[in-house]
């Protein structure tokens, strides 16, 4: 894999002079991306040692030479028919995965055994762990990590990031609930086991925020094993008050704790975060 980096490297160094005709770039471009498509290699993860998320910058090269040196073609599923310049993938069954009908995820992202595909989307460079489920309209975006045993619920946004290629993606670690129609972008990290509510907004600039103490916990960064729902800061500003979004700890989980459904509706109910 190293060879393969270093002429991944090198052809990232002159990138402006290929076109699709290079088919020796072709070739070694789409190595990579088989890669990633086949689990062997990650654009991100975390380091266990320090918990800090590394990029391997080769491999988002890789994806964006690829958008370079493919041109647009005609791809015909069944009845529909797209124009684009990536296939999608196939072999979900020889796979372990289940892919309902207007389920779709691209060549070059990953899905592990057991993961369920609703009518969704999974982009390229995109990690789906283990038993996780992709619910109706989620989307997982260019590069995200998700982890194993990961509910994505209805309508989640999990964005996608490919320039600059050290731009760290999206990370929900193992065994994390998200909520309907929350939006997690930019970078943003969900920790292991942890519970977002529905409608709530994650990127790096929003503060989360530990309810009993009121005090700044980090900037779009869920800790592990907690039940965390969406809320808004008072601010006084030149032209008056207003309120932005935080996202606000109010219970701690015991590690390990699986999540149960009434329970966690209970808890949302006594916070105020649900009827």
């Amino acid at each position: 894999m190293a060879d393969l980096q270093a002429q991944i490297e090198e052809l990232w160094e002159r990138r402006d002079e290929l076109s699709p005709a290079d088919t020796d770039a072709v070739a070694i471009v789409t190595e990579a991306i088989n890669l990633l498509d086949t689990g062997q290699a990650r654009v991100a993860e975390v380091d266990p040692v320090t918990d800090q998320v590394i990029v391997h910058e080769w491999l988002k090269e890789a994806i964006l030479l690829l958008f370079r040196l493919k041109g647009m073609e005609t791809i015909e599923h069944g009845p529909f028919e797209y124009a684009d310049k990536l296939p999608l993938k196939h072999g979900f069954e020889a796979a372990g995965v289940r892919a309902l009908p207007g389920a779709s995820a691209r060549w070059g992202s990953f899905l592990a055994r057991g993961v369920v595909l609703m009518p969704s989307y999974v982009n390229i460079g995109a990690y789906v762990g283990e038993d996780t489920m992709v619910d109706t309209w989620a989307t997982v975006a260019s590069c995200a990590q998700i982890g194993a045993r990961v509910h994505l619920s209805g309508g989640v946004g999990i964005g996608g990031v490919l320039e600059p290629p050290n731009a760290v993606p999206v990370v929900v670690e193992d065994d994390v609930f998200v909520g309907s129609r929350c939006m997690v972008t930019g970078g943003a990290r969900i920790g292991q086991g942890a519970v977002l509510s529905a409608g709530s907004f994650l990127d790096p600039s929003i503060p989360v925020i530990d309810a009993e103490t009121g005090e700044e916990i980090s900037r779009g960064i869920v800790p592990p094993w907690c039940v965390a729902i969406r809320a808004s800061r008072r601010r006084e500003y030149p032209g008056g008050e207003f309120f932005i979004p935080c996202v606000l700890v109010i219970k701690r989980l015991t590690e390990g704790e699986r999540h149960d459904k009434a329970q966690l509706t209970q808890v949302l109910r006594d916070h105020g975060a649900s009827t």
